[in-house]
């Protein structure tokens, strides 16, 4: 039977009565909290698996808060991970003010980044002003209350405090709420510490020459299984004399590990006839032997001394020696730069120490890349290693300190290659990567764990005890 004709079963003016009513109530009995959509950056090809996204839009909306008691969920709550906050936030918002104020700006933009437009979407975030806090959506229920008068007309937002992973923030407006929002944005995630140089330093060094050294090492045979770094023994010269000093570098091939090259720390002086070369493993290896030339009637290089260690250098700079004097038998002497992790000569290796030299040699060193860092990181922009490509995002920026926090790492970044910035061009050398961790304000793991080592010492053999 067919419904009675003299009754209206919801017209359209009756529908936009109800709607009216509730946009009145949420914008009287509501709170104006700050819609975030999220933005897909990066997807995997295969099943469409976000790998990252981003949150740089904003739009204030009206809601009514449901949790009228205080928040809902498991609240806090003490895992083998340490303290956990699992509060949970209903929000109601009106339909028809979501639709004609956020749905056709969430629609102009990239359908790549943004794939649902007419209504809230899981995995939005929404800023809830009275806590100052950062959630969710994990659930939008369109059809509470169900069909009155034949329409509906809210959204129901079910959502969970927001823990950030690999998502990108901020926003370029001034107003306080916004700021808050970078804020907690800027504070949380996985961020990782770059120590940068402010600017670089070239390194000088000087050399002292002496007769009856060990020009060269040869390798005559570069052994196997060598794991640990080898100690290179020269038997000592003559009474009076300077007793030479090598150093080994190992190379694996194929799961083999040998001897690549022996070089001179020290060329020694005295000697009258070719000293020795003994190799001692330090764990395993064998079969590597090694010979090597003295001169004696000439005069090369005994050492080489760093008088400034510089800073900022990436890879190995060329290391340049005074050439010897073209009289007589002449070679020049060639010596190899050792760069260390913070980007400074650690030393100069000889190579070979050169023949018929009358005075000490001058001693060059390279300029390091960028001899002066420049610019100011911007937050949220790409940053890049010039050397390893690895890209990120700025968390933070500290001019003073030269402390760049970046999140969202795609890589890893090297001791001594530059950090571009790409949309402020700031570029500064990369002294060292100090530190890495997961910011969360809502874990607790560090401080219950040095709490916990106030109690009880793991780092003794009975923590338990005394004996």
């Amino acid at each position: 039977m067919a419904l009675n004709p003299f009754f209206l079963q919801g017209s359209p003016g009756e529908q936009r009565l109800i709607q009216e009513l509730i946009n009145e109530q949420l914008q009287i009995y509501g709170v104006e909290v700050t819609y975030i959509p999220r933005k897909f950056v990066r997807q995997e090809t295969i099943i469409r698996e976000v790998t990252s996204s981003r949150f740089d839009d904003n739009f204030a909306i009206e809601a009514y808060v449901s949790n009228y008691d205080g928040y809902m969920g498991s609240g806090d709550i003490l895992t083998k991970f340490g303290m956990s906050l699992k509060d949970e936030l209903t929000l109601i918002i009106s339909k028809e003010r979501f639709e004609d104020f956020i749905s056709p700006f969430l629609s102009s933009m990239d359908p790549e980044e943004i794939i649902l437009t007419t209504r809230p979407r899981e995995g939005d975030i929404v800023y809830f002003p009275l806590g100052k806090r950062l959630f969710e959506v994990k659930f939008v229920e369109h059809e509470k209350p169900f069909y009155q008068l034949g329409k509906t007309y809210v959204y129901e937002l079910q959502c969970e405090l927001f823990e950030l992973e690999d998502e990108v923030g901020g926003f370029t407006d001034s107003n306080t709420t916004v700021e808050e929002i970078d804020s907690t944005l800027q504070s949380q995630g996985y961020i990782t510490s770059l120590q940068l140089f402010g600017s670089g330093q070239r390194a000088t060094a000087s050399s002292g020459i002496g007769s009856g050294y060990v020009r060269k090492i040869t390798l005559s045979n570069d052994g196997y299984d060598y794991v640990g770094i080898p100690t290179v023994s020269i038997t000592p010269a003559p009474f009076g004399g300077t007793t030479a000093t090598a150093v080994a570098f190992t190379t694996c091939r194929g799961g083999v590990c040998s001897i690549k090259e022996i070089l001179l720390v020290n060329t020694g002086s005295g000697y009258t006839v070719a000293p020795s070369i003994t190799i001692y493993p330090n764990g395993s290896g064998r079969g590597a032997e090694a010979s090597c030339e003295i001169v004696t009637g000439y005069r090369g290089i005994r050492n080489i001394g760093i008088q400034t260690y510089g800073q900022g250098y990436v890879g190995i700079p060329t290391v340049s020696i005074t050439p010897a004097p073209t009289a007589g038998l002449a070679i020049t002497a060639v010596g190899r730069a050792v760069v260390g992790t913070s980007g400074s000569i650690t030393d100069i290796l000889i190579i070979d120490a050169g023949v018929g030299y009358l005075s000490a040699p001058g001693i060059t060193i390279a300029s390091p890349p960028l001899l002066t860092g420049i610019g100011t990181y911007k937050f949220n922009e790409v940053v890049t290693g010039s050397i390893s490509g690895t890209t990120s995002r700025v968390k933070s920026w500290d001019k003073d300190t030269k402390v760049l926090d970046v999140g969202v790492i795609d890589g890893t970044f090297e001791p001594g290659e530059i950090v571009v910035g790409s949309a402020s061009s700031a570029r500064y050398s990369l002294k060292t990567v100090y530190k890495s961790e997961f910011a969360d304000k809502y874990e607790e793991n560090d401080q219950i764990e040095e709490e916990a080592d106030l109690i009880v010492d793991f780092s003794e053999s009975n923590p338990f005890g005394n004996y």
